[in-house]
């Protein structure tokens, strides 16, 4: 890859990673921004990142200044009488005035700190439920791959994982869809796999996701579906065409040994670079013989099928298709979002436990900007998209100060309780949060860069 490719790949996911953040931030801080309007608070700013020092634009409108910060790290709204990362202990030495946060009723500040979290929740639902309604839902059935699944992975070899075996279940739940195959597999204590008509079972180490990382896989597959090799696009002027292959053409054997499957192609090729091979393929049903040449890297210059539409065009593999209606998605979108929070949160139990050294996959931008494609796609765009929506409003209501959970916790206390924190104690808890987040935002960041969580 090039020095003006890499440049490229570097600035499509950067472009889909601020895109997607802002339309995320922009409607979260809105959730704040409106309902702090309709219970008469003054809101000072509106700003989309922050602006420490100065404003790269920003203009203002009646009593609220609208801006777009220079330092992409989120986004705020600063609402008068309410100690937030500002820290304007001067107007807060001041009496409390009608329309600040802090004059207003328990109930009413509650809802205003809750508001971003529920336009996060809510966005979520409805991009996952358009989302179904203009692709509709792919998914590729588990007892589809007659052939069992081909491991892309040497931790899945040490594991005593084999090409070829049929995952059934995951913890003793049958697993449906190779699609959830991974995101299961490492959250799972153990796999039922069946082998050469044998079931039998394999521990996972409480440290999976940790080895994982270790290798910077923790985001790819683990396995693929184990099909056979099949040619598809020859170029005349590759070893393989010069040798006689042509598109369709399904390879037997190399050499007297077995390579129907990829895995077995590829580790007979690999024994025989830089060497002319006879390769047995199968053509309209009858088996010729051909004599390839085999390069230095280990490459013969054709393509196989490799996409899952080409695998269930031939048979291979079975692509399960639904389309929803526009009212049927919304139902659907909001099992779609709650399947994928619910997953979110096992991953973060996961990182809270040391044992499974999942902290070391714990990733900032870099991380992020990691899972959207090379190419700009419009569904993967908004797939993401709403995942990170809703993991932003889990982690917005996490029980932290500086962040939205850490308000409602207090709010909640002061309503239970009948008795509002002092406005020091809601100083000091918001420095800590601050603090905190800080730290955090170091690490993981710190992760992406450096691999400190990895001790690299």
């Amino acid at each position: 890859m090039t020095l003006l490719t890499d440049w490229a790949l570097v600035g499509s996911k950067a472009a889909q990673l601020i895109l997607s953040l802002s339309i995320i931030v922009i409607l979260h801080e809105l959730g704040h921004f409106v309902p702090a309007k309709l219970f008469k608070c003054r809101v000072e700013k509106f700003f989309l990142f922050f602006d420490p020092w100065f404003a790269a634009v920003k203009k203002k409108i009646g009593d609220t200044v609208y801006g777009i910060g220079w330092l992409p790290l989120g986004g705020y709204v600063k609402i008068s009488g309410m100690i937030d990362e500002s820290m304007d202990r001067e107007q807060m030495n001041l009496p409390a005035q009608p329309w600040e946060f802090r004059s207003k009723p328990a109930w009413q500040r509650l809802i205003i700190m809750i508001g971003g979290v529920t336009v996060n929740v809510i966005l979520s639902f409805v991009l996952y439920g358009m989302i179904l309604f203009v692709w509709g839902e792919r998914k590729v059935p588990m007892n589809s791959l007659r052939n069992g699944i081909a491991i892309t992975d040497s931790i899945m070899y040490d594991l005593k994982f084999k090409d070829g075996d049929k995952i059934l279940a995951i913890n003793g739940e049958p697993v449906t869809y190779f699609d959830d195959l991974t995101k299961k597999l490492i959250l799972g204590e153990n796999v039922t796999v069946e082998r050469d008509g044998k079931t039998q079972t394999i521990t996972l180490p409480v440290n999976l996701i940790g080895k994982l990382v270790e290798k910077k896989r923790s985001g790819n597959p683990l396995f693929i579906p184990r099909v056979p090799v099949i040619a598809d696009v020859v170029p005349d002027t590759s070893n393989a065409g010069k040798g006689g292959l042509k598109q369709y053409d399904q390879v037997v054997s190399i050499n007297g040994q077995p390579a129907v499957f990829f895995d077995e192609y590829k580790n007979v090729i690999d024994d025989n670079k830089g060497k002319v091979v006879r390769m047995v393929v199968k053509r309209n049903g009858h088996l010729d013989s051909l004599h390839v040449q085999v390069g230095n890297d280990g490459l013969t210059g054709f393509l196989r099928f490799v996409d899952a539409e080409s695998l269930d065009s031939m048979g291979l593999i079975k692509i399960e298709k639904r389309q929803f209606g526009f009212f049927e998605s919304f139902p659907a979108g909001i099992k779609l979002a709650g399947e994928t929070l619910k997953g979110y949160i096992d991953q973060f139990k996961k990182i809270l436990s040391p044992k499974t050294e999942a902290y070391k996959g714990l990733g900032g931008f870099k991380g992020i900007g990691s899972m959207f494609p090379r190419a700009w796609d419009w569904q993967s765009f908004w797939t993401i998209t709403a995942f990170l929506s809703i993991a932003l409003g889990f982690m917005n209501l996490l029980p932290i100060p500086a962040l939205d959970g850490g308000h409602v916790l207090f709010t909640l206390i002061e309503i239970i309780t009948k008795r509002k924190p002092s406005q020091k104690f809601l100083e000091y808890a918001q420095v800590v949060g601050m603090v905190l987040l800080l730290a955090l935002l170091l690490y993981a960041n710190g992760n992406d860069w450096f691999g400190w969580g990895r001790g690299k």
